[in-house]
């Protein structure tokens, strides 16, 4: 198919793009604990409620949402090229599995890219199949994922009445691993370990497939559009997420029940996670366009997959032996809100610079010329009708 034929690429939603900033500055507030290990097995009472009430599970969730959003904008500008199907989405996910694994081996063993990249593969297959099935297999995955939680839950409580949360990381061996460690030493561990660190993704499977279905009904129902319906869509998101994520999120930390932690983390998040989408989308509609905030969070936002990386990288460095050590010392969460600050400042004025010189982030561009060299498929005789 002749290039110069094509339709030009769907412009970029700012919203989006500010939600993706807002989701990467969010993921590291939620992952700056993991690098922080505190002596004592926590931060304090307030701190810990805090991060849990509004951080952890939320912003995972957020991007995993978004990441099918982005499933289907892919998908309407294949349409547009006559395409069944994003021809190059299989290579894309693929492409995004071995950055992932080679993420968890070389920098960091909670990633979720690997996740991503495997949700994807099914995604994109079940997009083309009709409203119906879509909905049935969106629905199904959260019926498995809520029957999962649940049944930990249950087993938990009844078995385990009384749950003690696990021994403070600095105490554990792959705690002191990351204490005192070389880098050598934390890579060997992570490529030994790495089929169980990998499990979480087997667990987290059928909410990252609701979520991504879910994502792609929110775009093509319109609620990250400019216009009224968006604004109508955002202002539900906002008044139910908030209205029934907050109480819901407040449970585990006021009742102090370490069963209702993983409901908190999988389930109450999600809610929550809905409130804060809208509530980004009701600020977007009141502020300038141009303002310090909205440019910062879209200038992260068009560079997501590089800031992500990027903020793991300082943050072992910040936080391991073999960088500057701060887990040794980071005793208070006054110092994980000051290391997350440092790291957001610099992911900030990062990309903000890089974006004033290339169109992509260093990471994008680099899939950009892998894709770009990947033959696209032939277009359908006959094109789909886009989807909204």
């Amino acid at each position: 198919m002749d290039t110069t034929t094509r339709p030009p690429a769907p412009p970029r939603i700012p919203l989006l793009d500010v939600l993706r900033g807002f989701a990467i500055l969010g993921t590291l507030a939620m992952n700056i604990w993991l690098f922080g290990y505190p002596e004592s097995g926590g931060y304090g009472p307030v701190a810990e409620g805090l991060r849990s009430m509004f951080v952890d599970g939320k912003f995972f969730a957020m991007l995993t949402l978004l990441f099918g959003v982005g499933l289907a904008i892919q998908y309407r500008a294949a349409a547009e090229r006559g395409h069944s199907r994003p021809s190059k989405q299989i290579w894309r996910a693929l492409l995004l599995l071995v950055e992932g694994a080679l993420h968890v081996v070389l920098l960091f063993a909670w990633d979720v890219l690997m996740g991503y990249a495997i949700t994807a593969l099914l995604v994109v297959y079940v997009l083309g199949l009709s409203e119906r099935t879509r909905s049935a297999v969106m629905w199904t995955a959260l019926g498995l994922h809520l029957t999962f939680v649940g049944s930990v839950t249950a087993l938990t409580t009844l078995f385990f009445p009384v749950v003690h949360r696990q021994s403070p990381p600095m105490q554990t061996e792959e705690g002191q691993l990351y204490l005192e460690g070389s880098y050598t030493d934390q890579v060997l561990y992570r490529a030994t370990d790495f089929l169980d660190s990998r499990v979480t993704v087997l667990h987290t499977f059928p909410l990252m497939v609701f979520l991504f279905l879910f994502g792609v009904r929110l775009y093509r129902a319109g609620a990250f559009g400019d216009d009224r319906v968006g604004r109508a869509l955002r202002s539900r998101m906002t008044v139910w997420g908030l209205g029934l994520g907050l109480p819901l999120n407040a449970l585990p930390t006021v009742w102090h029940d370490d069963s209702l932690l993983l409901i908190g983390n999988r389930v109450f998040s999600v809610v929550l996670m809905l409130g804060y989408v809208g509530l980004v989308g009701l600020l977007m509609d009141r502020v300038r366009r141009t303002g310090l905030v909205t440019v910062s969070l879209t200038a992260v936002g068009r560079t997501a997959l590089s800031c992500y990386i990027l903020q793991n990288l300082l943050a072992s460095v910040l936080f391991y032996d073999w960088g500057l050590g701060l887990a040794a010392h980071a005793h208070h969460a006054g110092w994980m809100v000051a290391a997350w600050a440092v790291i957001s400042l610099v992911m900030v004025a990062g990309s903000r610079w890089w974006l004033s010189r290339f169109a992509r982030g260093p990471m994008e561009l680099l899939q950009t010329w892998i894709l770009a060299r990947v033959p696209e498929g032939r277009p359908s005789s006959s094109p789909p009708p886009v989807r909204k």
